[in-house]
Protein backbone atom coordinates (compact mmCIF):
# COMPACT_ATOMS: atom_id res chain seq x y z
CA UNK A 1 0.00 0.00 0.00
CA UNK A 2 1.42 3.52 -0.69
CA UNK A 3 1.83 6.30 1.64
CA UNK A 4 -0.75 8.43 0.22
CA UNK A 5 -3.01 5.33 0.39
CA UNK A 6 -2.83 5.09 4.01
CA UNK A 7 -3.09 8.59 4.34
CA UNK A 8 -6.51 8.36 2.64
CA UNK A 9 -7.81 5.92 4.93
CA UNK A 10 -6.39 7.57 8.30
CA UNK A 11 -8.58 10.51 6.73
CA UNK A 12 -11.45 8.45 6.54
CA UNK A 13 -11.61 6.89 9.51
CA UNK A 14 -11.08 10.10 11.26
CA UNK A 15 -13.72 11.64 9.33
CA UNK A 16 -16.54 8.89 10.99
CA UNK A 17 -15.13 9.05 14.03
CA UNK A 18 -15.41 12.71 14.10
CA UNK A 19 -19.46 11.79 12.85
CA UNK A 20 -20.31 9.58 15.78
CA UNK A 21 -19.69 7.21 18.14
CA UNK A 22 -21.54 4.51 20.52
CA UNK A 23 -20.96 5.87 24.05
CA UNK A 24 -22.67 4.02 26.55
CA UNK A 25 -25.30 6.20 26.71
CA UNK A 26 -26.38 6.34 23.25
CA UNK A 27 -24.71 6.93 19.78
CA UNK A 28 -24.21 10.69 19.48
CA UNK A 29 -22.86 12.77 16.26
CA UNK A 30 -19.90 15.01 16.75
CA UNK A 31 -19.42 18.71 16.31
CA UNK A 32 -16.19 20.63 15.84
CA UNK A 33 -18.01 24.09 16.95
CA UNK A 34 -18.09 25.00 20.67
CA UNK A 35 -21.87 26.00 20.89
CA UNK A 36 -23.89 25.79 23.66
CA UNK A 37 -27.48 24.24 23.58
CA UNK A 38 -29.57 27.52 24.21
CA UNK A 39 -31.88 27.66 27.05
CA UNK A 40 -34.80 28.68 26.21
CA UNK A 41 -36.36 29.52 22.27
CA UNK A 42 -37.58 32.48 20.98
CA UNK A 43 -40.63 30.53 19.35
CA UNK A 44 -42.72 29.61 22.50
CA UNK A 45 -44.63 26.49 22.92
CA UNK A 46 -47.89 26.84 20.85
CA UNK A 47 -51.01 26.45 22.38
CA UNK A 48 -53.69 24.24 21.51
CA UNK A 49 -56.93 25.58 20.93
CA UNK A 50 -60.68 24.50 19.65
CA UNK A 51 -62.98 27.50 20.56
CA UNK A 52 -62.27 31.25 20.48
CA UNK A 53 -62.74 33.57 23.44
CA UNK A 54 -66.26 33.82 23.01
CA UNK A 55 -67.37 30.34 22.06
CA UNK A 56 -66.93 29.95 18.29
CA UNK A 57 -65.53 27.25 16.55
CA UNK A 58 -62.06 27.78 15.35
CA UNK A 59 -61.97 27.59 11.30
CA UNK A 60 -59.34 25.24 11.22
CA UNK A 61 -60.12 23.65 14.35
CA UNK A 62 -58.67 19.69 14.38
CA UNK A 63 -61.05 17.94 16.67
CA UNK A 64 -63.13 14.78 17.33
CA UNK A 65 -66.57 16.41 17.57
CA UNK A 66 -68.89 15.64 20.62
CA UNK A 67 -72.04 14.25 20.48
CA UNK A 68 -74.97 15.92 22.24
CA UNK A 69 -75.03 13.86 24.95
CA UNK A 70 -71.85 14.50 26.01
CA UNK A 71 -71.57 17.91 25.34
CA UNK A 72 -74.42 18.71 27.60
CA UNK A 73 -73.22 16.16 30.15
CA UNK A 74 -70.18 18.22 30.54
CA UNK A 75 -71.80 21.62 30.52
CA UNK A 76 -74.25 20.55 33.62
CA UNK A 77 -71.46 19.17 35.40
CA UNK A 78 -69.41 22.47 35.09
CA UNK A 79 -72.31 24.03 36.22
CA UNK A 80 -72.91 21.59 39.34
CA UNK A 81 -68.86 22.41 40.25
CA UNK A 82 -69.22 25.97 39.73
CA UNK A 83 -72.45 26.11 42.23
CA UNK A 84 -71.26 23.33 44.66
CA UNK A 85 -67.86 26.01 44.62
CA UNK A 86 -69.91 28.42 45.50
CA UNK A 87 -72.33 27.26 47.89
CA UNK A 88 -70.06 25.49 49.97
CA UNK A 89 -67.20 28.13 49.60
CA UNK A 90 -69.98 30.08 51.78
CA UNK A 91 -70.92 27.55 54.19
CA UNK A 92 -67.20 28.14 55.45
CA UNK A 93 -67.07 31.92 55.17
CA UNK A 94 -70.58 31.32 57.75
CA UNK A 95 -67.78 28.74 59.84
CA UNK A 96 -70.41 25.81 59.04
CA UNK A 97 -66.80 23.62 57.68
CA UNK A 98 -63.05 24.75 58.52
CA UNK A 99 -62.06 24.89 55.47
CA UNK A 100 -62.61 24.50 51.30
CA UNK A 101 -60.96 24.95 47.94
CA UNK A 102 -62.55 26.12 45.19
CA UNK A 103 -61.76 25.19 41.17
CA UNK A 104 -63.19 28.45 40.22
CA UNK A 105 -62.23 28.97 36.51
CA UNK A 106 -60.63 25.77 36.07
CA UNK A 107 -64.24 24.30 35.50
CA UNK A 108 -62.72 22.94 31.86
CA UNK A 109 -60.01 20.86 32.61
CA UNK A 110 -61.76 19.21 35.61
CA UNK A 111 -64.87 18.06 33.80
CA UNK A 112 -63.61 17.65 29.99
CA UNK A 113 -60.48 15.97 31.08
CA UNK A 114 -62.72 13.36 32.80
CA UNK A 115 -65.11 12.92 30.25
CA UNK A 116 -61.93 11.68 27.85
CA UNK A 117 -61.15 8.74 30.25
CA UNK A 118 -62.84 5.74 30.96
CA UNK A 119 -64.09 4.50 34.26
CA UNK A 120 -61.39 1.91 34.15
CA UNK A 121 -58.65 4.75 34.38
CA UNK A 122 -57.19 5.25 37.74
CA UNK A 123 -57.03 8.96 38.75
CA UNK A 124 -54.58 10.54 41.72
CA UNK A 125 -55.04 14.38 41.87
CA UNK A 126 -53.78 17.20 43.39
CA UNK A 127 -56.61 18.84 45.54
CA UNK A 128 -58.51 20.77 42.82
CA UNK A 129 -59.99 18.05 40.77
CA UNK A 130 -63.40 17.31 42.36
CA UNK A 131 -64.75 17.65 39.04
CA UNK A 132 -63.53 14.46 37.72
CA UNK A 133 -64.95 13.07 40.77
CA UNK A 134 -68.52 14.49 40.07
CA UNK A 135 -68.25 13.09 36.70
CA UNK A 136 -67.86 9.70 37.75
CA UNK A 137 -70.81 9.92 39.74
CA UNK A 138 -69.75 10.90 43.10
CA UNK A 139 -72.69 12.66 44.66
CA UNK A 140 -73.25 16.12 46.16
CA UNK A 141 -74.69 14.33 49.10
CA UNK A 142 -71.26 12.36 49.17
CA UNK A 143 -68.99 15.70 48.87
CA UNK A 144 -70.99 17.49 51.65
CA UNK A 145 -70.90 14.02 54.42
CA UNK A 146 -66.61 14.54 53.82
CA UNK A 147 -67.07 18.36 54.30
CA UNK A 148 -68.61 18.13 57.13
CA UNK A 149 -66.44 14.70 58.14
CA UNK A 150 -69.96 12.80 59.56
CA UNK A 151 -69.85 9.64 59.76
CA UNK A 152 -70.76 8.52 56.59
CA UNK A 153 -67.39 10.05 55.01
CA UNK A 154 -65.19 8.17 53.83
CA UNK A 155 -62.69 9.78 55.76
CA UNK A 156 -64.56 9.17 58.85
CA UNK A 157 -64.00 12.67 59.49
CA UNK A 158 -59.86 12.41 60.14
CA UNK A 159 -59.30 14.40 57.10
CA UNK A 160 -59.96 18.19 56.37
CA UNK A 161 -62.38 19.08 54.06
CA UNK A 162 -62.20 18.54 50.49
CA UNK A 163 -59.98 15.65 50.86
CA UNK A 164 -61.78 13.05 48.76
CA UNK A 165 -62.10 9.93 47.86
CA UNK A 166 -63.34 6.96 46.18
CA UNK A 167 -62.12 3.35 45.87
CA UNK A 168 -65.57 2.48 43.93
CA UNK A 169 -64.36 4.94 41.32
CA UNK A 170 -61.19 4.49 40.90
CA UNK A 171 -60.27 7.97 42.44
CA UNK A 172 -57.52 7.91 45.14
CA UNK A 173 -57.75 10.24 48.14
CA UNK A 174 -56.64 13.54 48.11
CA UNK A 175 -53.44 14.24 50.63
CA UNK A 176 -52.56 17.43 51.41
CA UNK A 177 -48.41 17.36 50.78
CA UNK A 178 -47.72 18.91 47.47
CA UNK A 179 -46.86 16.51 44.80
CA UNK A 180 -46.54 13.31 46.61
CA UNK A 181 -49.08 11.52 44.09
CA UNK A 182 -47.17 12.23 41.44
CA UNK A 183 -44.67 9.32 41.60
CA UNK A 184 -47.56 7.16 43.08
CA UNK A 185 -49.20 7.30 39.86
CA UNK A 186 -46.44 6.25 38.00
CA UNK A 187 -46.00 2.90 40.06
CA UNK A 188 -50.04 2.90 39.48
CA UNK A 189 -49.71 3.36 35.88
CA UNK A 190 -46.82 0.22 35.94
CA UNK A 191 -48.70 -2.30 37.57
CA UNK A 192 -51.28 -1.51 35.07
CA UNK A 193 -48.88 -2.17 32.36
CA UNK A 194 -47.62 -5.70 33.96
CA UNK A 195 -51.11 -6.59 34.29
CA UNK A 196 -52.10 -6.44 30.48
CA UNK A 197 -55.15 -3.75 31.22
CA UNK A 198 -56.56 -1.89 28.35
CA UNK A 199 -56.23 1.64 31.29
CA UNK A 200 -54.40 3.99 32.27
CA UNK A 201 -53.15 6.55 34.85
CA UNK A 202 -54.02 10.11 35.15
CA UNK A 203 -52.79 12.26 37.93
CA UNK A 204 -53.07 16.15 38.46
CA UNK A 205 -50.67 19.00 39.99
CA UNK A 206 -50.45 22.48 39.52
CA UNK A 207 -47.68 24.72 38.24
CA UNK A 208 -45.88 25.00 42.19
CA UNK A 209 -46.20 21.15 42.22
CA UNK A 210 -43.86 21.13 39.34
CA UNK A 211 -40.80 23.00 41.57
CA UNK A 212 -41.20 19.61 43.37
CA UNK A 213 -38.15 16.74 43.67
CA UNK A 214 -41.35 14.69 42.92
CA UNK A 215 -42.22 16.25 39.95
CA UNK A 216 -38.80 15.67 37.67
CA UNK A 217 -38.37 12.33 39.93
CA UNK A 218 -41.83 10.59 38.61
CA UNK A 219 -41.38 12.00 34.83
CA UNK A 220 -37.72 10.36 34.63
CA UNK A 221 -39.06 7.41 36.50
CA UNK A 222 -42.23 7.06 34.14
CA UNK A 223 -40.01 7.52 30.92
CA UNK A 224 -37.75 5.13 31.73
CA UNK A 225 -40.31 2.73 32.66
CA UNK A 226 -42.71 3.21 29.94
CA UNK A 227 -45.62 3.76 32.32
CA UNK A 228 -49.08 4.26 30.84
CA UNK A 229 -49.75 7.94 32.77
CA UNK A 230 -50.84 11.00 32.25
CA UNK A 231 -49.63 13.96 33.70
CA UNK A 232 -51.95 17.03 33.41
CA UNK A 233 -50.59 20.05 34.71
CA UNK A 234 -52.74 22.44 35.72
CA UNK A 235 -50.59 26.05 34.89
CA UNK A 236 -52.66 28.99 36.28
CA UNK A 237 -49.53 30.99 37.36
CA UNK A 238 -49.86 31.02 40.33
CA UNK A 239 -48.57 28.92 43.60
CA UNK A 240 -50.74 30.47 46.34
CA UNK A 241 -49.09 33.90 45.94
CA UNK A 242 -45.99 32.85 44.72
CA UNK A 243 -45.91 33.50 40.40
CA UNK A 244 -44.10 31.07 37.72
CA UNK A 245 -41.77 33.80 37.01
CA UNK A 246 -40.11 33.01 40.43
CA UNK A 247 -40.63 29.49 40.35
CA UNK A 248 -38.83 28.74 37.11
CA UNK A 249 -37.26 30.33 33.84
CA UNK A 250 -38.68 27.98 31.38
CA UNK A 251 -41.67 28.26 28.77
CA UNK A 252 -43.63 27.37 31.37
CA UNK A 253 -44.34 23.26 32.08
CA UNK A 254 -44.83 21.30 28.65
CA UNK A 255 -41.24 22.00 27.22
CA UNK A 256 -39.94 19.82 30.44
CA UNK A 257 -41.46 16.56 29.20
CA UNK A 258 -39.10 17.10 26.42
CA UNK A 259 -35.40 16.79 28.78
CA UNK A 260 -37.10 13.26 29.97
CA UNK A 261 -38.34 12.06 26.75
CA UNK A 262 -41.96 12.42 26.70
CA UNK A 263 -44.33 13.91 24.56
CA UNK A 264 -45.76 17.01 25.50
CA UNK A 265 -48.47 19.58 24.74
CA UNK A 266 -49.71 22.65 25.68
CA UNK A 267 -53.77 23.46 26.15
CA UNK A 268 -56.24 26.20 26.55
CA UNK A 269 -57.46 25.02 29.69
CA UNK A 270 -60.62 27.17 29.38
CA UNK A 271 -61.49 25.02 26.28
CA UNK A 272 -63.46 22.17 27.38
CA UNK A 273 -63.78 20.95 23.62
CA UNK A 274 -59.77 21.21 23.37
CA UNK A 275 -58.82 19.45 26.56
CA UNK A 276 -61.39 16.96 25.78
CA UNK A 277 -59.55 16.16 22.55
CA UNK A 278 -56.14 16.50 24.24
CA UNK A 279 -56.65 14.17 27.29
CA UNK A 280 -58.63 11.70 25.00
CA UNK A 281 -55.57 11.46 22.29
CA UNK A 282 -53.40 11.21 25.36
CA UNK A 283 -54.84 8.13 26.55
CA UNK A 284 -54.89 6.86 23.57
CA UNK A 285 -51.22 6.95 23.19
CA UNK A 286 -50.46 6.50 27.07
CA UNK A 287 -52.04 2.71 26.26
CA UNK A 288 -50.80 2.21 23.09
CA UNK A 289 -47.55 2.87 22.66
CA UNK A 290 -46.90 2.48 26.26
CA UNK A 291 -45.67 6.17 26.86
CA UNK A 292 -46.40 8.85 29.75
CA UNK A 293 -47.90 11.75 28.44
CA UNK A 294 -47.17 15.44 30.21
CA UNK A 295 -50.16 18.25 29.52
CA UNK A 296 -49.76 21.57 30.24
CA UNK A 297 -53.41 23.42 30.69
CA UNK A 298 -52.96 27.27 31.23
CA UNK A 299 -56.11 28.45 32.65
CA UNK A 300 -56.74 31.02 35.64
CA UNK A 301 -57.43 30.58 39.06
CA UNK A 302 -60.46 32.95 39.88
CA UNK A 303 -61.10 32.11 43.36
CA UNK A 304 -57.95 32.32 46.00
CA UNK A 305 -56.20 29.44 46.71
CA UNK A 306 -58.26 28.30 49.68
CA UNK A 307 -59.99 30.07 52.13
CA UNK A 308 -56.62 30.56 53.74
CA UNK A 309 -56.08 32.93 51.20
CA UNK A 310 -56.69 36.67 49.71
CA UNK A 311 -55.35 36.70 46.11
CA UNK A 312 -56.21 40.13 46.20
CA UNK A 313 -52.98 41.27 47.70
CA UNK A 314 -51.19 39.80 45.46
CA UNK A 315 -53.32 39.59 41.89
CA UNK A 316 -55.65 43.21 40.51
CA UNK A 317 -59.09 42.75 41.16
CA UNK A 318 -59.85 44.02 37.68
CA UNK A 319 -57.76 41.28 36.13
CA UNK A 320 -59.78 38.45 38.51
CA UNK A 321 -62.69 40.09 37.16
CA UNK A 322 -61.81 39.72 33.73
CA UNK A 323 -60.92 36.10 33.68
CA UNK A 324 -63.83 35.88 36.07
CA UNK A 325 -66.69 37.06 33.36
CA UNK A 326 -65.45 37.22 29.91
CA UNK A 327 -62.80 34.72 30.05
CA UNK A 328 -65.29 32.04 31.92
CA UNK A 329 -64.59 28.53 30.64
CA UNK A 330 -68.17 27.77 31.74
CA UNK A 331 -69.89 30.65 29.50
CA UNK A 332 -67.28 29.67 26.65
CA UNK A 333 -68.68 26.42 26.51
CA UNK A 334 -72.37 27.24 26.96
CA UNK A 335 -72.04 29.34 24.37
CA UNK A 336 -70.60 26.70 21.78
CA UNK A 337 -73.16 24.42 23.23
CA UNK A 338 -76.23 26.77 22.42
CA UNK A 339 -74.59 27.64 18.89
CA UNK A 340 -75.63 23.68 18.38
CA UNK A 341 -79.22 24.04 19.69
CA UNK A 342 -78.69 22.12 22.34
CA UNK A 343 -79.25 24.32 25.22
CA UNK A 344 -81.67 27.32 25.87
CA UNK A 345 -82.37 29.57 29.06
CA UNK A 346 -84.71 27.75 29.91
CA UNK A 347 -82.83 24.53 30.55
CA UNK A 348 -80.58 26.92 32.07
CA UNK A 349 -82.43 28.19 34.78
CA UNK A 350 -84.36 24.69 35.15
CA UNK A 351 -80.50 23.17 36.07
CA UNK A 352 -79.30 25.90 38.37
CA UNK A 353 -82.65 25.84 40.37
CA UNK A 354 -82.37 22.03 40.96
CA UNK A 355 -78.18 21.98 41.49
CA UNK A 356 -79.12 24.67 44.08
CA UNK A 357 -82.04 22.92 45.90
CA UNK A 358 -79.78 19.45 45.82
CA UNK A 359 -76.87 21.48 47.42
CA UNK A 360 -79.10 22.95 50.36
CA UNK A 361 -80.73 19.53 51.08
CA UNK A 362 -77.11 17.73 51.44
CA UNK A 363 -75.75 20.25 52.95
CA UNK A 364 -78.38 20.80 55.64
CA UNK A 365 -78.29 16.42 55.98
CA UNK A 366 -74.81 16.44 56.43
CA UNK A 367 -74.79 19.08 58.75
CA UNK A 368 -77.12 17.14 61.01
CA UNK A 369 -75.54 13.88 60.43
CA UNK A 370 -74.04 12.54 63.63
CA UNK A 371 -70.29 12.53 63.77
CA UNK A 372 -67.92 9.47 63.52
CA UNK A 373 -66.97 7.91 67.19
CA UNK A 374 -64.50 8.73 69.08
CA UNK A 375 -62.96 5.52 68.67
CA UNK A 376 -62.50 5.84 64.85
CA UNK A 377 -59.32 8.46 65.61
CA UNK A 378 -57.51 5.29 66.33
CA UNK A 379 -58.70 2.63 64.31
CA UNK A 380 -57.70 1.49 60.56
CA UNK A 381 -54.13 1.44 60.93
CA UNK A 382 -52.99 -1.85 62.68
CA UNK A 383 -55.37 -4.88 62.71
CA UNK A 384 -54.93 -5.49 66.42
CA UNK A 385 -54.69 -1.78 68.65
CA UNK A 386 -50.91 -1.63 70.07
CA UNK A 387 -50.30 -0.95 73.72
CA UNK A 388 -49.54 2.78 73.13
CA UNK A 389 -52.96 3.58 70.93
CA UNK A 390 -54.76 2.07 73.98
CA UNK A 391 -52.89 3.73 76.39
CA UNK A 392 -53.64 6.79 73.97
CA UNK A 393 -56.93 6.15 73.43
CA UNK A 394 -57.71 5.63 77.73
CA UNK A 395 -55.99 8.97 78.40
CA UNK A 396 -58.10 11.06 76.15
CA UNK A 397 -61.42 9.42 77.30
CA UNK A 398 -59.91 10.70 80.45
CA UNK A 399 -59.08 13.90 79.11
CA UNK A 400 -62.69 14.28 78.05
CA UNK A 401 -64.01 13.56 81.20
CA UNK A 402 -62.50 15.82 83.76
CA UNK A 403 -63.18 18.55 81.29
CA UNK A 404 -66.19 18.09 78.68
CA UNK A 405 -66.57 21.44 78.13
CA UNK A 406 -63.48 21.55 75.96
CA UNK A 407 -64.75 18.81 73.43
CA UNK A 408 -67.31 19.03 71.24
CA UNK A 409 -70.91 17.47 72.40
CA UNK A 410 -71.27 16.20 69.24
CA UNK A 411 -69.03 13.65 69.19
CA UNK A 412 -69.85 10.09 70.88
CA UNK A 413 -67.69 9.12 73.40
Amino acid sequence: MHCCDSAFFDNVLSYFLLQEMDFPGGKVAFTSKLEFIPGNSDRRVPCYRVLDQYGRLLNDAHFEQVSEEVAVKIYSNMVALQMMDSILYEAQRQGRISFYVTSMGEEAINIASAAALSDDDVVLPQYREPGVLLWRGFTLQEFANQCFGNKFDYGKGRQMPIHYGSNKLNYFTISSPIATQLPQAVGVAYSLKMDKKEACVVTYVGDGGTSEGDFHASLNFAAVMDAPVVFICRNNGWAISTHITEQFRSDGVAIKGRAYGIPSIRVDGNDALAVYNTVKRAREIAINEHTPILIEALTYRVGSHSTSDDSTKYRPIDEIECWKMERNPVNKFRKWVESNGWWSDEAEVDLRAAVRKKLLQVIQNAEKAEKPPLAELFADVYDSLPLNLREQETELRETIKRHPEDYPSDVPV
